[in-house]
């Protein structure tokens, strides 16, 4: 929340404009602007948020001040507002905390030397995404815009959703070459002091020529992660809500102008797999969704390896479940054929992904009844590893994280592979290596990967 504030506008231009600069730290935003230009013969500021403000009707009313000739010049800010402005919503304030309040809220404020108040002029205007919400993002409930490519459009969006003046957005570059554009949000008084130093020295640091895939080009250069550990230590949304609600945590968003969605840092491996919907249900609600989610993210890695192990070890399974067990002949090992199904899935993943909208869903079902069906029939695939290999192909969607679902998948390949080389021995060897690549996987800040408060 801003601070409340009981300091009057003075007479002094240059203390007015320098308490301003201190307050809503202009020299680290680089959103937050002040234009000086003369009216009347006397210094004038505005301040206002870039990305708030119509630029049409700012550069009318600029044009008509220009114009104000000194013996024009009202004696207060009241009257200069009533004879001078040509605009609807205008308004006089001499608070400074009303002042700042209203800045940070997309109006244009106006300080004229020698009046003892400020003019307030509501010529905003709010970013909004002309599409739908994130596909790979969406929620039930709560706000249906979406981050777009430009980074001050995306600023603004997190602006207007927290109004605190605390919250600072540094602005860098990347690549030496390209000279992208990264903008580093947080709040002052909440954010980790030495995490934000490390985050700062690391971009700068940076020897690359561009950030050819944008977001992904700077994570990879900001943390060179071991090739062989697919879990990842970055978390992307492109909701503003969820990026505001990760940086009232005390949480750094990384923004990169091109890019339609933000990198949140850090993050645990409770983060990965929290969504949006979490935070819009009722506590109980949310509780039930993150439970249930944990539990569907478990089973895609352990279920098919654990039924590959049953079924090369049948005196193992208990006469209650004896049904699991694979009924009808067996013409190709079972390994195999959840390999050969694991790369067909990401096969008929692709092919969705290169398809034509109108012509997905036909396809879709095609592909799921006809060559399901007949791949039993042929006797390539028994019914039971169909059913298996179905449900972790769908449980994998249950969580928003495209990176962690990759991740989630070759964990279960690995296990699959050590399970039916070298049975109980292999299944016990891959989950050691599955939660090894977890426990050991360090975040930016050095915190285990499975620090459940991301610090």
């Amino acid at each position: 929340m801003i601070q409340k504030n009981e300091k009057k506008v003075s007479e002094k231009f240059e203390e007015n404009l320098s308490y301003m600069d201190k307050i809503l730290h202009v020299e680290e935003n680089f959103d937050i602007i002040c234009r000086e230009l003369i009216i009347g013969k006397k210094r004038a500021g505005f301040y206002f948020v870039d990305g708030f403000t119509k630029d049409e009707t700012m550069l009318k009313l600029m044009t008509s001040f220009l114009s104000v000739s000194e013996d024009q010049m009202p004696k207060d800010a009241t009257a200069f507002s009533k004879q001078c402005i040509p605009y609807v919503e205008v308004d006089v304030i001499d608070g400074f905390d009303e002042i700042v309040r209203n800045v940070l809220s997309g109006v244009t404020c106006l300080f004229i030397e020698g009046y003892q108040a400020c003019i307030a002029i509501d010529a905003r205007t709010y970013p909004a995404r002309g599409v739908e919400e994130p596909e790979r993002d969406k929620s039930l409930r709560g706000s249906r815009d979406g981050f777009v490519e430009t980074i001050v459009f995306n600023t603004a969006m997190i602006r207007r959703r927290i109004r605190d003046t605390n919250l600072v957005m540094e602005m860098t570059e990347a690549g030496q070459l390209s000279r992208t554009d990264v903008a580093i949000c947080y709040l002052s008084d909440k954010v980790d002091v030495q995490l934000l130093q490390k985050i700062r020295e690391k971009i700068e640091e940076l020897e690359m020529q561009d950030l050819r895939m944008n977001q992904q080009s700077l994570a990879e250069a900001m943390f060179k992660r071991k090739w062989f550990n697919p879990f990842p230590k970055y978390k992307f949304t492109e909701r503003p809500d969820t990026a505001s609600a990760c940086i009232l945590e005390g949480k750094v968003v990384i923004l990169v102008d091109n890019a339609p969605s933000a990198m949140i840092l850090p993050t645990s491996i409770l983060d990965m797999i929290e969504e949006a919907n979490d935070y819009y249900f009722p506590e109980i609600t949310g509780i039930y969704l993150k439970f249930t989610r944990i539990l569907i993210t478990i089973l895609t890695v352990f279920l098919t390896p654990f039924f590959l192990l049953l079924m090369q070890n049948p005196s193992w399974i208990p006469e209650m479940f004896s049904f699991i067990e694979v009924k009808d002949a067996i013409h190709i090992p079972l390994i195999f054929q959840m390999l050969m199904l694991e790369l067909s899935i990401d096969g008929l993943r692709l092919a969705a992904l290169n398809t034509p909208s109108m012509l997905s869903t036909p396809l879709s079902v095609i592909a799921g009844i006809v060559l399901g069906e007949f791949a039993v029939k042929s006797g390539w695939f028994n019914p039971e590893i169909m059913l298996y290999m179905a449900f972790v192909s769908i449980a994998n969607y249950t969580q928003p994280n495209f990176e962690l679902g990759y991740a989630l998948k070759f964990a279960r390949l690995i296990m699959l592979i050590f399970t039916g080389l070298f049975n109980g021995v292999g299944f016990i060897v891959g989950t050691l290596i599955v939660f090894a690549f977890i426990a050991f996987n360090k975040t930016l800040s050095g915190h285990s990967y499975m620090d459940v408060y991301g610090k």
